[in-house]
């Protein structure tokens, strides 16, 4: 894999998958890269530049574990497009890895071209997303067999009861069935140190954060699935209007991880985003 050295003297690796102009893609967790695969083809349209985050896969355990906070990891993403020559670049996340990305549009406006969240957190910019958010997309799934256990699961979590997260896994993929569980495998967080200290201490700052996007200028995606616990469409919706012209995409039967429930849709739209912010 190929490396770079972050400000802090840590190496950081990435993946590299595809041909084209390079799309920076930040994964989840914090884990690595691999579960993002080739995001569902868009491999075709751009060249992949996926980074495991500083503690996972390839990317070396840093010694100051402080800097496993997301806005210490805004300068790792910088780092990465120096290390590229990018003058702009276009930056994809996903999940917890929106946090790092809009922090990185607040501190960097003028280094993006344009910008990807997808099954977007809201931690950064200070946005709850309620349990009756979460319930109204549970409700969607009723027909389901695994409904009646995963709805308890989540009744629970909701109350602020012990409960089994693996429980409610069911309800973030538009299929919940072989593939799925693989694909639930593969993307588990394995150093829990990074994901214990991501939003440690005041590692987000929603005042200013919020306040600097609203001067964000480049064109900005939220795409989120109809199915979405962690990101339900109706709080991702007040996650867009932060910015001063985003598009907000929800795609049909999908949940949190859209480029594996349904990789046509979700590549034709994504594709279709990169394209019109060139």
């Amino acid at each position: 894999m190929p490396t770079f050295t972050a400000p802090d003297g840590n190496r950081l690796a990435y993946r590299v998958t595809g041909e084209g102009e390079p799309l920076l893609c930040l994964p989840g967790g914090p884990t690595d890269a691999r579960y993002l695969g080739d995001l569902g083809g868009l491999s075709a349209h751009r060249r992949l530049v996926l980074l495991d985050p500083r503690g996972t896969g390839g990317s070396a355990v840093p010694e100051d574990t402080s800097s496993y906070r997301s806005d210490r990891q805004v300068e790792d993403v910088e780092a990465l497009r120096a290390h590229l020559g990018l003058p702009r670049a276009d930056l994809l996340a996903h999940s917890g890895g929106t946090n790092t990305a809009m922090q990185y549009a607040a501190r960097h406006p003028h280094r993006l071209r344009s910008l990807a969240l997808i099954g977007p957190s809201t931690r950064a910019v200070g946005i709850t997303v309620t349990g009756e958010a979460r319930r109204a997309v549970a409700a969607l799934r009723a027909h389901e067999p695994w409904f009646p256990a995963a709805s308890a699961a989540l009744d629970a979590l909701t109350a602020g009861k012990p409960a089994g997260f693996e429980a409610v896994t069911p309800f973030f993929y538009g299929r919940w069935d072989a593939a799925a569980r693989a694909h639930h495998a593969l993307g588990r967080p394995q150093n829990t140190e990074a994901v214990a200290l991501f939003g440690a201490g005041d590692a987000f700052t929603p005042g200013a954060t919020r306040a600097a996007l609203a001067a964000f200028g480049s064109p900005v995606v939220l795409l989120t699935g109809e199915f979405d616990l962690n990101s339900p469409p109706a709080t991702t919706r007040e996650v867009a209007a932060l910015f001063p012209a985003a598009t907000v995409t929800v795609q049909p039967s999908a949940g949190h991880y859209p480029w594996h429930d349904a990789p046509s849709a979700f590549t034709a739209a994504t594709a279709a985003f990169l394209g019109a912010g060139r």
